[in-house]
């Protein structure tokens, strides 16, 4: 790891991952984190100087959340009220995840830059000593009403400094750089004490919710296993003991052999709408060998994926006039599960339209009681993003 102190200009050193891609660590103002990923020529190993001192007259960052447990449904919820303040949609001129240029300064120092990722400002997750976990409450608070610390990391990952680009515009090359950060910072936080679960995530359109127009997307890293993923390790598990066999395998084998729903099929990855999907075109995309997470793809698997995730998106971008607002989210093993071999990566990506004019919205039945109906038949959603390839 390259490592300066008060912005430094330095060269960076190659990631485990792809060693064709330097990553250089600098600080900004407030003492948060900036990470930048830059590709050149593996012979030279040679790349762009990086980390300019940020001048920005910042506090110190001290952001604090914190976790209540909520007892009927045993599961976390963040409550982050400095988010309150966040920047929300403000002019291009003013983008805070451009490189700073003419004397206008940004979350990023560098003129330019290739990928960045850096500590969120308005961070979910931050506060409290690292090391507790979200199983460790805080003493004044036992019983029913149990809170916790919120602690973890939320981070900013930037795909381009091209402000008016987005993923699906990104070069093979440049989505492969992609996939190199998000590799390396998984590793990095999986490896904190005080981090349970690894998730690395795109919010795209304002339709999602979106509060910068930026391409780029987030981590977090949170102090606990998520509600969604704690539900599928218990399904995995009754699976298991139910038919000794391992139910993403089986899931992902009896897709294949189906075929009606499938998207997309390389050599190393496939893409389906699920038998059963939530949304009104929902895509996951797993590798066809078992791994509990990204830092345990191969080359071979690393190759393909940018191919065939460009690809994915670009038919989400022609199945209606305008671009497709939608989510796309890394699922990874817990660092705490027992087996982690037995989790399977995948990436899940969906829209919420689902027509020219239509959008689906959580109303009562999905937000009140979790119970999905969708609009649009599985089969045929996995037909039109067909078609949308040619």
């Amino acid at each position: 790891m390259s490592t300066m102190a008060g912005g430094t200009s330095a060269p960076g050193t190659p990631v485990d991952s792809d060693p064709a891609v330097l990553r250089t660590r600098a600080e900004l103002a407030d003492g948060r984190d900036i990470f930048y990923y830059d590709r050149v020529p593996a012979a030279t190993a040679q790349g762009p100087k990086r980390g300019l001192p940020d001048p920005r007259p910042l506090p110190r960052t001290d952001s604090r959340s914190e976790l209540r447990h909520d007892p009927m449904l045993d599961e976390w919820v963040i409550v982050a009220s400095h988010r309150q303040n966040r920047t929300y949609l403000p002019p291009a001129d003013e983008c805070p995840l451009c490189p700073s240029q003419q004397g206008r300064h940004s979350e990023i120092p560098d003129p330019d830059y290739e990928v960045a990722v850096f500590q969120n400002q308005f961070p979910s997750l931050s506060g409290g000593p690292e090391g507790a976990r979200a199983a460790e409450p805080l003493p004044e608070h036992p019983g029913l009403f149990e809170r916790a610390p919120g602690v973890g990391r939320c981070e900013v990952v930037c795909f381009t400094s091209d402000h008016d680009s987005s993923f699906a515009d990104l070069s093979e090359s440049q989505a492969a750089t992609v996939l190199a950060a998000w590799t390396d910072r998984t590793a990095d936080l999986q490896a904190r004490a005080d981090v349970a679960q690894v998730f690395c995530f795109e919010n795209r359109g304002r339709e999602i919710g979106v509060t910068l127009a930026h391409p780029h997307g987030q981590i977090y890293a949170y102090p606990y296993t998520t509600p969604r993923t704690a539900r599928v390790l218990r399904s995995l598990r009754a699976h298991r003991e139910r038919t000794g066999g391992n139910l993403f395998d089986d899931v992902l084998a009896a897709e294949r052999a189906d075929g009606a729903r499938i998207v997309l099929a390389g050599e190393h990855w496939t893409a389906f709408v699920p038998a059963a999907a939530h949304w009104p075109y929902e895509v996951h995309l797993y590798p066809n060998r078992r791994v509990p997470d990204l830092t345990a793809l191969n080359a071979a698997e690393r190759a393909e994926f940018p191919g065939l995730y460009l690809d994915l998106l670009r038919r989400f971008d022609r199945l209606f006039a305008t671009p497709a607002p939608y989510i796309a989210g890394w699922h990874q093993a817990p660092t705490d599960m027992p087996d982690r071999a037995e989790y399977a990566l995948h990436l899940e990506l969906f829209t919420i339209r689902r027509a020219d004019d239509k959008l689906k919205f959580l109303a009562g039945s999905e937000s009140g009681m979790g119970a999905f109906a969708n609009d649009i038949a599985p089969e045929g959603a996995a037909e039109r993003l067909r078609q949308a390839g040619v």
